[in-house]
C-alpha cells in the first residue's frame, strides 16, 4: 500500500541495472502474487492442513523477512521484481490466508462482513502511517537501509501478533455440519456447488475489473504528483495517506453495509455504491487536475481511497448472498474457500493492471500533449482513463442489474427481472 513511495523514490535516485519502467510493476506484481495465491492457500489450509495455520503464519513471517532483507542487496531491477513482488508476495499471504479462515470461523454466526471490515481498516492504518516513515527513512538512508529497518519491523511485529494474539476457534464454535458437510469432510473434500451458479462468476468479475484500477494510484500518483502536478515530495507523500486514511473508516462502513439488519442492502447495491463514486472521482478529479492542483488531487485522494478502498468489505455481503443461495438448493458451502477464491480474483485484476499500466503509461509519453491542460493531456491521460473505466466495471450493477435492491417484504416481480 504504501509501495508508490518507492516508485517515487527510484524516479530520481535510480541506481540499479535495467529498466527504470519496471519498477512500476513490482507494486501491483507483489499485489497479485499475494492475491493468486490465496485460493490455493485457503484450500490448504480450510480443512486438511488446520492444524498447521499458525505455523504457516511464521514461516510466512520469515519468508518475508528474508525477502526484504535480501532486497536490500539488490544490483538489478529484477532483484526487486524477485524479492518484493513475489517471495515477500508469497510470506505476506501465508501470513493472512490462516488468519483470516480462523477468523471466518469465529463470526460464522453474524457480523462477518464487519469483522473482515475491520481487518481491513487496520490494513489502511498501516498504509497511511507507513508513506511518511518510508520517505524518511528514504531520505536520510537510502532505499537499502530503509528496506532493512521495515525487516527489523515487520519481523517484531508479525512474530508477536501471530504467536499471541491469533487465536484458534474451539470445536464449539464452528458451525455445526449438516449431513452432506459431514460426509465432505471426512473424504477431505471441499463443495464445489457454488461454481454451478451465475452470482460467484459475475461478482469474480466486477472484483477483476475494479482491482485493476485500484492499484493505478497507488503506483503512480505520487510519482504524476512530483512530475505533472510539479508539487513537492512532501506534498506527494502526503497524497499517498490521504489515499489510504479514509479507508480506516470505509472498510468497516462497507461491513457495515453488508451487514446491517435494519436496511439490508444487497450485495450489488453496495458493490455498485463503492464501485460508481470512485469512477466518478478519478474521472472528474484527477482527470481534471493541472499544475499546482493541490486541492484537487487531496479531493480526489480522500474521494477514491475511501470509496476504492472500501469495496474489498463489500465481500462479506457476497459471501452472505451466496449462502443464501447454497441454502435455498439444499447445498453445503465453505466460506473460506470462497473468500480465498475472491481473493483470487482480486489477484488477477492486481496483475492485470500492473502489466497494462505500463504501456498505457508510454502510449500516453508516445502521444503528447492532446491540447488540454488537464490530466487527459499528459502522459499519465491512459492511466486516468483506465482507473475510472475498470472501476465502474467493478459495479454489481452492471452485472447483476436484476437484484439492485433486496428489500424484505417487496414483491418479488419488483426486485426480481429475470
Amino acid at each position: 500500500m504504501s509501495y508508490g513511495v518507492f516508485q517515487e523514490y527510484y524516479s530520481g535516485n535510480w541506481t540499479l541495472d535495467g529498466s527504470q519502467d519496471v519498477t512500476g510493476i513490482i507494486g501491483t506484481t507483489s499485489n497479485g502474487v499475494m492475491y493468486l495465491s490465496m485460493p490455493f492457500l485457503f484450500a490448504l489450509f480450510t480443512r486438511r492442513w488446520a492444524r498447521w495455520r499458525q505455523a504457516a503464519a511464521l514461516f510466512g513471517v520469515f519468508l518475508t523477512c528474508i525477502s526484504f532483507l535480501v532486497s536490500s542487496f539488490g544490483t538489478h531491477v529484477w532483484h526487486l521484481v524477485a524479492t518484493q513482488g513475489v517471495l515477500a508476495a508469497l510470506g505476506c499471504a501465508l501470513i493472512y490466508s490462516p488468519t483470516t479462515l480462523s477468523l471466518g470461523e469465529w463470526f460464522y454466526t453474524g457480523n462477518r462482513a464487519v469483522a473482515y471490515g475491520i481487518v481491513l481498516s487496520c490494513k489502511n492504518i498501516v498504509g497511511s502511517a507507513c508513506p511518511f516513515l518510508l520517505r524518511v527513512l528514504l531520505d536520510r538512508f537510502g532505499f537499502r537501509t530503509a528496506l532493512r529497518v521495515w525487516t527489523a519491523l515487520a519481523a517484531g511485529t508479525s512474530i508477536l501478533a501471530v504467536v499471541f494474539l491469533v487465536p484458534t476457534p474451539p470445536t464449539s464454535l464452528l458451525p455445526p455440519p449438516s449431513a452432506s458437510e459431514s460426509s465432505a469432510r471426512r473424504a477431505r473434500r471441499i463443495p464445489w456447488h457454488f461454481l454451478k451458479h451465475r452470482t460467484f462468476y459475475t461478482y469474480s468479475v466486477a472484483i477483476v475489473f475494479q482491482s485493476s484500477g485500484y492499484g493505478i494510484p497507488q503506483t503512480y500518483l505520487n510519482t504524476y504528483a512530483h512530475e505533472v502536478a510539479l508539487l513537492s515530495q512532501t506534498s506527494a507523500t502526503l497524497l499517498l495517506t490521504l489515499f489510504n486514511i479514509p479507508g480506516i473508516v470505509s472498510s468497516s462502513f462497507f461491513g457495515y453495509l453488508s451487514d446491517n439488519k435494519r436496511f439490508p442492502l444487497s450485495a450489488t447495491t453496495v458493490t455498485s455504491i463503492s464501485a460508481v463514486i470512485s469512477a466518478l472521482s478519478a474521472l472528474l478529479l484527477w482527470g481534471l487536475t493541472s499544475q499546482g492542483s493541490m486541492g484537487l488531487l487531496v479531493l480526489f485522494s480522500v474521494t477514491f481511497g475511501f470509496f476504492a478502498g472500501g469495496y474489498s468489505a463489500t465481500w462479506g455481503g457476497v459471501i452472505n448472498e451466496l449462502e443464501r443461495e447454497a441454502a435455498r438448493c439444499n447445498e453445503a458451502i465453505d466460506t473460506g474457500m470462497l473468500y480465498g477464491l475472491l481473493n483470487g480474483a482480486r489477484g488477477i485484476g492486481y496483475v492485470s493492471g500492473g502489466l497494462a499500466g505500463v504501456p498505457l503509461l508510454k502510449a500516453g509519453a508516445l502521444a503528447g500533449s492532446v491540447g488540454t491542460p488537464f490530466g487527459y493531456g499528459t502522459s499519465y491521460g491512459p492511466l486516468i482513463v483506465f482507473t475510472g473505466l475498470s472501476s465502474v466495471l467493478g459495479s454489481g450493477l452492471l452485472w447483476r442489474w436484476d437484484r439492485l435492491l433486496h428489500w424484505p417484504g417487496l414483491p418479488r416481480s419488483f426486485l426480481y427481472f429475470d
